[in-house]
């Protein structure tokens, strides 16, 4: 089992305070930056794009976990690259046929790549790119919102992902989105995730520095 980091979704921060949210993010502890990116056409919703990105990066040393929920996401990839970005993570249905070469592109501007697949997606479908990606992320609610309930059988999924690396040999971080809570953490880093986000449980926390701790299993 690799190390468990903490990736607190800024999704659930307060927007009017971006800037600080990710200061108190690392002085409470946490590995990990995650910046949801939705364009309103992938997913309902629109956050914010590579300039927000940009905004954030001179308030953190931590890296910043981009999770492109967009269409063409391989269009934009320089462009958050360029912003600061150090894991440009896209999805597997924005991609299509051309999802290893939309991972190669990543890589090639420098940064990790990684790849998302929403709950109704099969993971075998990505697990044939394992060469060209540095993360499997497994999303555990819907995407497009915050505050969902995690969906019990993308646990699956981990643990399937999880014995294809052994498997093989390959060594991959696995990265869960949706739904994580302090209840139910050590379900999720049982089926072999290391890499958690939260958003809700962090930053509607009293204590934020507890509750990563607490995500990280200490």
């Amino acid at each position: 089992m690799r190390e468990i980091k903490v990736a607190p979704s800024i999704l659930s921060a307060d927007f009017a305070a971006l800037g600080e949210a990710v200061e108190r993010l690392e002085t409470a502890g946490a590995d990990l930056v995650h910046c949801d990116v939705m364009d309103g056409t992938f997913v309902p919703l629109i956050t914010f794009g590579s300039h927000m990105v940009e905004a954030l990066r001179p308030h953190t040393r931590l890296p910043l976990d981009v999770h492109l929920m967009t269409i063409n996401p391989w269009e934009k990839a320089e462009e958050f690259a360029r912003a600061g970005a150090d894991i440009l993570t896209v999805h597997a249905e924005a991609c299509g046929d051309r999802l290893g070469e939309a991972l190669r592109h990543i890589r090639s501007l420098g940064v990790k790549s990684g790849v998302a697949v929403s709950p109704h997606t099969l993971v075998e479908s990505v697990l044939p790119y394992a060469e060209d990606f540095d993360m499997l992320l497994v999303m555990s609610v819907v995407p497009g919102r915050g505050g969902q309930k995690l969906i019990e059988d993308t646990l699956k999924k981990a643990e399937k992902a999880r014995d294809f690396f052994a498997k093989h040999g390959i060594v991959r971080d696995i990265e869960m989105d949706g739904g994580i809570t302090e209840e139910n953490v050590s379900a999720v880093t049982a089926a072999g995730v290391n890499v958690i986000v939260a958003g809700s449980a962090v930053f509607r926390s009293s204590d934020m520095k507890r509750t990563i701790a607490r995500l990280r299993g200490e």
